[in-house]
C-alpha cells in the first residue's frame, strides 16, 4: 500500500525548533549592531570608533545569544527528560492506571470509548513511553529542546546579521555613516521579514512591517541617546 498523501500537504511546524533560533537571531544582529552603531556615531564618534564599537557589539552578541540559547534550550531539555523519568516509573509500577489515562486523553478529544482504549493499547504495545510522552506531556521530534542546535542556529545568525550594518559603517563615506548603516540595516530586516515569513508560512506584510517598525524605533532611540549624551560627555 502507497504511503503517500494524495493532497500532497506541506506543514511548516517542523521548521520550528531552527526558525525561531535563526530568525531571533539574525533580527538581533542587524537591530543591535546597527543600534550600537548609530548611538555611538550620533555621539560625534570618529569611524574606526564606530567601527570597533560594532565589531565588538557582533562578537558579544554572538557569544551571548549562544550561552542564552543553550542554557534556555538546557532547562527546557532538563524539565523534559525529568517528565519522562517521572513517566518511565508510571508505566513500570501501574500500566493499567496508564493505559485509562491514555485511553481517555482520546475520549476527550472526541474518540468513542471503545475505540480509544483500543488505540491506547495498540500505542503502548509498541511503544508506551512514546505514546504518553506525544500525547500527555506533548513531546515529540518536532518540539522537542535541542540546546546545540539552538546555540550554533543564535550564534550563526547573528553574526550573519551583525555583519550587514558593520560592512554598511566601512563602506559609508566619513560623516555619513548613521544614514547608511540604517538604510542598509532597515532593508536587511525587511529582506529577513519575508524569507522567515516564506519559511514559516505566515503572511509576509505583516512580517515586514512588526520588524521594520521595531527596528527603527530602536535605531532612533539609540540615536537619540548617542546625542544626548555625547553633548554632555
Amino acid at each position: 500500500m502507497s504511503t503517500e498523501f494524495p493532497l500532497g500537504e506541506h506543514h511548516y511546524s517542523h521548521r520550528i525548533g531552527w526558525l525561531r533560533a535563526t530568525v531571533l537571531g539574525a533580527n538581533d544582529g542587524i537591530l543591535s549592531t546597527a543600534s550600537l552603531m548609530i548611538g555611538v556615531a550620533s555621539a560625534d564618534a570618529s569611524q574606526s570608533a564606530i567601527l570597533t564599537a560594532g565589531l565588538a557589539g557582533l562578537a558579544a552578541g554572538a557569544m551571548s545569544m549562544a550561552a542564552g540559547e543553550y542554557v534556555s534550550v538546557s532547562s527546557q531539555a532538563d524539565t523534559e527528560q525529568a517528565d519522562l523519568e517521572i513517566e518511565k516509573v508510571a508505566l513500570r509500577d501501574h500500566p493499567e492506571a496508564e493505559l485509562v489515562e491514555l485511553a481517555h486523553i482520546y475520549m476527550n478529544r472526541g474518540v468513542a470509548k471503545d475505540t480509544a482504549y483500543d488505540v491506547a493499547r495498540q500505542l503502548m504495545a509498541k511503544d508506551a513511553l512514546e505514546a504518553h510522552a506525544r500525547d500527555e506531556l506533548g513531546i515529540n521530534e518536532i518540539v522537542t529542546a535541542r540546546p546545540v542546535q539552538a546555540a550554533v542556529s543564535s550564534a550563526v545568525s547573528f553574526s550573519a546579521g551583525a555583519i550587514l550594518p558593520l560592512l554598511a559603517g566601512v563602506a559609508a563615506p566619513s560623516g555619513l555613516v548613521t544614514p547608511v548603516v540604517a538604510i542598509v540595516s532597515l532593508l536587511a530586516l525587511v529582506l529577513l521579514g519575508i524569507l522567515s515569513a516564506k519559511a514559516g508560512g505566515a503572511h509576509k506584510l505583516k512580517a515586514v512591517v512588526r520588524i521594520v517598525f521595531w527596528g527603527t524605533a530602536a535605531m532612533l532611540v539609540t540615536g537619540l541617546i548617542g546625542a544626548a549624551f555625547g553633548t554632555i560627555v
